[in-house]
């Protein structure tokens, strides 16, 4: 029955999603969407030629931006490269021992897009290193931007969302968890707890305790008897003296 209770409680840790898969699902969906709008784009529109959606409102327009998100620090492009590789190094290292659901969300947002602008980089021209990227959503007077930097943003207030509220990345296992309740359960379920009831334990360990004092005690008796010797049988009388 033991083993029964062990696949019962394995069956509940494995419903549980990994945090690293989690982190590492959200990236990759991220990742795709960046690539793919990025290559309809370049295909499709022109620069210079912006395509409204609502009006001046929001539009699609395609320019090339050599700086960060939202065209920042656009004379620092090698450097910007470098700093999204080592973002995406870290966030890959610190991910595989994340415990809460949320910062993997959080995290993989901001890998994704990293990932996503890291591509641009490495493989666009000008050349490695120095390539621009493709921005084209255009929302009122707010600087272009792509899917890449939407999930850096939304990612990074929900990470800053996360530490002001006090959710760790890291989260203590808490005593009593599903995964024992599921193995209690399954246990009950089958009438064998897999080991004697702490009441029988107790009565046979009094058992036994009881009968190894009277034991005891008769051994004692027997000792006292063979160190006094034969009894007296005279009864004070006086025995006969020899002549």
């Amino acid at each position: 029955m033991t083993g029964e209770q062990n696949h019962g409680g394995g069956d509940a840790r494995g419903r549980r999603v990994s945090r690293p898969l989690v982190l590492a699902a959200i990236a990759v969906i991220v990742l795709a969407l960046d690539i793919v709008t990025k290559v309809v784009v370049v295909a499709e529109m022109t620069p210079g030629r912006p395509v409204p959606l609502l009006g001046d409102d929001i539009r699609f327009t395609l320019i090339r931006n050599p700086g960060a998100a939202f065209s920042m620090a656009t004379g620092m492009t090698w450097i910007l490269t470098i700093v999204a590789l080592l973002v995406v190094v870290g966030i890959i290292r610190y991910g595989r021992r994340l415990t809460s659901a949320w910062w993997a969300v959080g995290l993989g947002l901001v890998l994704g897009g990293a990932l996503g602008n890291l591509v641009d980089r490495l493989f666009r021209a000008p050349g490695p290193l120095e390539g621009h990227v493709v921005d084209f959503i255009a929302v009122g007077s707010f600087p272009v931007f792509n899917i890449a930097d939407s999930g850096i943003t939304v990612g990074a207030i929900l990470l800053a969302a996360l530490a002001l509220f006090g959710v760790e990345p890291q989260q203590r296992p808490v005593a009593g968890s599903a995964d024992d309740a599921v193995s209690v359960g399954d246990a009950e379920a089958t009438g064998d707890t897999g080991s004697p009831s702490d009441a029988e334990t107790a009565s046979d360990s009094d058992t036994a305790s009881d009968a190894n004092t009277a034991d005891e005690a008769d051994s004692a008796d027997d000792a006292g008897s063979d160190a006094a010797g034969p009894a007296d049988t005279t009864d004070g009388k006086d025995l006969p003296r020899d002549a």
